[in-house]
């Protein structure tokens, strides 16, 4: 505001100047100049102490100010503490009065759910105690019966193993035997020249091995097929894989005319031919004992004699091969009583198995008793947290009741209070 008064009477002088210029004549030009100049001269210095004189008016005016803004402050921050330290010692007061009807409440409701937790833990206890037996009892029959199944196949594999090693015990000392009297013995060529005596021993050495390890109810020696045919042996396996037969093959001579020959193209021509041998019975087994929808898809070549088994299996790989394309699986003793072995490992499989059907099916009812047990838990859940929501209902209605009759002794003792004033002195 007082920069603009300046600026006015500034203003003022130069149009007064002005006026006495123009009224002056122009001689006295020149000397209105200089008064001019002294004019402004003055006028800068009064603008410069009055500038110096606002600075400091200012300065004290913002000491005062700031002086005043402190006590305030300083007086708001003792009001602010002291109304803190009320708060402070109200919200104590109220803390300690809300916790201990807090608790006399806790302690009521306690009680109540103590009681109603230890009714429940009771019919649970009797309901697990129940449940627990019925499993136990359960469990056991199933155990006992899983129990006495594998002791029974237990049982039987040992008497067969023990009956298969003591029969491969009594045949390595015949081996022994046999080897020790080659000397006063005749030849194998000249026991079993004949095609029927050598089709014979190896029939009886096939049924000795399948009688020793399958069970009786899984085999059946001179089976009659469909087609006509009749097999040596038919091993009755489960499914898959269904009925596999067997049929002995013993091609002996020419395996000895390839190995006596002294020219080597009678060996060859002995070779040629033991392979022929080879391809004939194994082209005569895939064409009568492979029978769709009746047998497996395969069937079992047994060679009584290991030499001969090695024999193909060393030297001539290709009839090998030739009987795997015709689906024929060639063996010697010792390999059959590896797949009978196998055979028997699979049905006793299927058999546990079906034990394990029978264990599943117990088990699943026992899981259906476990979701009944878990539903009624969670009923029984529900009831106790309905009866805490009952109790606090009732807790309230009580302090509600308990409200109603303090305003109805207050209101009596008022009533009372106002009859009494309103009786004379006596």
């Amino acid at each position: 505001m007082l920069e603009i008064t300046i600026a006015f009477i500034f203003l003022i002088l130069l149009i007064t100047l002005l006026v006495m210029q123009l009224r002056q004549p122009a001689r006295s030009a020149q000397l209105l100049e200089q008064q001019h100049r002294a004019m402004l001269a003055d006028l800068n210095d009064g603008l410069n102490k009055q500038g110096d004189r606002l600075i400091a008016t200012q300065a004290g005016e913002a000491e005062r100010l700031r002086t005043a803004v402190s006590e305030e402050l300083r007086a708001t921050r003792d009001a602010v503490n002291a109304l803190q330290a009320k708060q402070d010692l109200l919200r104590t007061e109220m803390l300690a009065q809300t916790l201990a009807k807090l608790a006399e409440q806790g302690r009521a409701d306690q009680a109540l759910i103590q009681h109603s937790f230890r009714n429940a833990t009771q019919h649970l206890a009797i309901s697990i105690e129940t449940l627990s037996k019925t499993v136990d009892g359960r469990l056991e029959q199933i155990g006992g019966k899983v129990s006495e199944r594998l002791d029974e196949g237990f049982k039987k594999t040992n008497e067969t193993f023990v009956s298969v090693m003591t029969r491969l015990a009594a045949i390595d000392e015949a081996q022994k035997k046999i080897d020790g009297l080659t000397t006063n013995m005749v030849s194998l060529q000249e026991l079993l020249g004949d095609k029927r005596s050598r089709g014979a021993f190896g029939e009886v050495q096939l049924e000795a091995l399948v009688r020793n390890i399958m069970p009786p109810q899984s085999y059946e020696m001179q089976f009659s097929l469909p087609n006509g045919t009749r097999a040596d042996c038919v091993l009755k396996l489960p499914e898959p894989t269904g009925m596999v037969a067997v049929d002995s093959k013993f091609p002996l001579e020419n395996y000895h005319r390839m190995f006596g020959a002294e020219v080597a193209a009678e060996r060859l021509v002995a070779e040629k031919q033991f392979k022929a041998d080879i391809k004939k019975h194994v082209d005569d087994i895939s064409n009568k004992y492979i029978i769709a929808d009746v047998t497996s898809d395969g069937a079992v070549m047994f060679i009584p004699a290991e030499a001969v088994f090695a024999e193909m299996h060393a030297h001539h790989p290709e009839v090998v091969d030739y009987a795997m394309q015709r689906r024929v699986w060639i063996v010697s003793p010792t390999t059959l009583m590896a797949v009978l072995n196998t055979a028997r490992a699979v049905m006793k499989d299927v058999e546990t198995r079906k034990q394990v059907h029978i264990i599943k099916d117990e088990l699943g009812k026992l899981g259906k008793e476990f979701g009944r047990f878990d539903e009624r838990m969670k009923k029984l859940a529900d009831h106790i947290r309905q009866a805490h929501e009952d109790a606090l209902d009732v807790h309230t209605t009580s302090q509600k009741i308990s409200k109603r009759f303090n305003f109805i002794e207050k209101v009596e003792l008022d009533s009372q209070s106002d009859v009494t004033a309103s009786l004379p002195e006596s």
